[in-house]
């Protein structure tokens, strides 16, 4: 399996730990199984994000490259904030985890949203404008990523648990484009030789 192949996979199963706890979610509230998937999506996403540069970079230059670390750096910090979140502080006493998420805790945790933030706004205008991969999930993706980030720290309600389906499908729908350009692509090769 190549990495477009593999990232695409890992794409598809962060979109749908993200996309399908939140509908559960709308329900039932938050859940211990609800929140562990959703700890566990950005892992997931890592791979995903690294085939979306792939598969685009010759088209998005050196803006593209910096959107793209950008967007890694900002992943990485906010997947180690969601991860906490939600398989951590989420088992904590309600009184002990509103001490712990003031101070410097909830400046890291908007730091990591704030950067996570920029790096997927600059990486997702870079997928609109290279035009690889289908416009509608990468203005999805430009635009309820970064809300959910800014939105985690607040209450959950109907408001964040869109947020997070409409994140997990635009991860979907992405992931599943590249899985269809891989199998072009490969039809073309074959056709060559």
């Amino acid at each position: 399996m190549n990495t477009t192949r593999l990232g695409a996979w890992c794409g598809i199963a962060a979109g749908a730990l993200i996309a399908l706890p939140a509908a559960v979610e709308t329900v039932t509230g938050e859940t211990a199984a609800t929140s562990f998937l959703l700890g566990l999506s950005p892992a997931l996403a890592v791979p995903l994000l690294i085939a979306l540069h792939q598969r685009q970079q010759a088209a998005t230059g050196p803006f593209g490259a910096t959107a793209f670390t950008l967007n890694t750096i900002g992943l990485g910090l906010f997947g180690g904030a969601a991860f906490m979140l939600n398989m951590g502080i989420f088992y904590l006493p309600e009184p002990t985890a509103k001490t712990l998420l003031q101070g410097p805790t909830m400046y890291a945790l908007l730091g990591s949203a704030l950067v996570f933030t920029v790096g997927t706004v600059l990486f997702g205008i870079t997928m609109a404008r290279a035009g690889v991969l289908p416009r509608v999930p990468s203005i999805a993706y430009t635009l309820a990523l970064p809300a959910l980030a800014l939105a985690a720290p607040l209450p959950d309600t109907l408001l964040t648990s869109s947020f997070h389906i409409v994140s997990g499908a635009a991860l979907v729908w992405l992931a599943v484009a590249l899985t269809r350009s891989t199998a072009r692509e490969g039809g073309r090769s074959a056709a060559r030789s």
